[in-house]
């Protein structure tokens, strides 16, 4: 059965103190959130830094604090910046931040950077990013939207090997309320597209069915991004602790759910 790996999303770009006290904002705390789930079982961190008023910003200063603080309190666990745009920031400008922190991997919204009025400087971004050995991942928030990727993999404007994506459950549901279902027509197309063969895909889902759509997602072949960017509850609906506490519960349900499975798979072998 696939192992899935585990990123933990801690903070977000708009969630602060007053959702949650334990949502981490200065760059000490999303270290010391990343040792924390390190040891309770994710295997990277997706970060979003705060300038001095708790804003999400695209600052190259503030990632490479971030990524050195990281670093130090978990060593060897993966950082994935992200390019997020929030309405603030321009494509220019994404591509800017990674190029000058030129990160070991990083999250980019297909539609703010494909969709930008520069299609070249879109198509070069993604070939140097390639060629400078950054994980890129794709953000893909319909299913739409995986064929779309596919449109620009056979124009050569996305570079096809090493190909990675991120299905996004839930972001524009009632409430953000996400449910394993959500999942079906993401890989539906992605069967589809032709891409999934050598690719890599993860899901993160909002709202309290966070856990069971990660576990759906792990069930299909994919890896899990948890945290509380996208939910600040356990599976039973109460508040989580901290960001170490959707970790366990999500490793807890996996190696459930591979349990479960071998002993299934063992009655059908007799």
């Amino acid at each position: 059965m696939h192992k899935a790996r585990i990123m933990v999303a801690p903070n977000g770009a708009r969630r602060g103190k007053a959702d949650h006290p334990a949502l981490p904002v200065t760059i000490e705390e999303i270290a010391k959130t990343a040792a924390a789930c390190q040891e309770a079982g994710a295997h990277a961190i997706h970060v979003h830094v705060r300038d001095a008023e708790g804003r999400h910003t695209l600052d190259a200063g503030l990632y490479a604090e971030a990524i050195a603080a990281i670093e130090a309190a978990a060593p060897k666990m993966g950082i994935q910046i992200t390019t997020e745009a929030v309405g603030r920031y321009s494509p220019e400008e994404q591509r800017a931040v990674v190029e000058t922190v030129s990160p070991d991997a990083v999250s980019v919204a297909l539609r703010e950077m494909a969709a930008a009025d520069d299609r070249g400087a879109a198509r070069r971004f993604y070939h140097w990013a390639d060629e400078a050995g950054i994980d890129l991942q794709h953000i893909l928030y319909s299913p739409d939207e995986v064929i779309w990727l596919r449109n620009l993999v056979r124009a050569g404007d996305v570079p096809r090997a090493g190909l990675s994506v991120l299905f996004v459950l839930g972001r524009y549901a009632e409430n953000q309320q996400s449910h394993p279902s959500d999942l079906s027509p993401f890989m539906n197309a992605w069967r589809a597209s032709g891409l999934s063969e050598g690719s890599r895909f993860m899901v993160c889902a909002f709202g309290r069915a966070e856990t069971d759509c990660l576990l759906a997602a792990a069930a299909a072949g994919g890896d899990c991004r948890i945290g509380f960017e996208n939910n600040l509850k356990n599976r039973d609906g109460k508040p989580a602790l901290d960001n170490a506490a959707r970790v366990r519960e999500l490793v807890l349900a996996l190696a459930t759910q591979a349990t479960i499975a071998k002993h299934t798979a063992n009655m059908i072998d007799q």
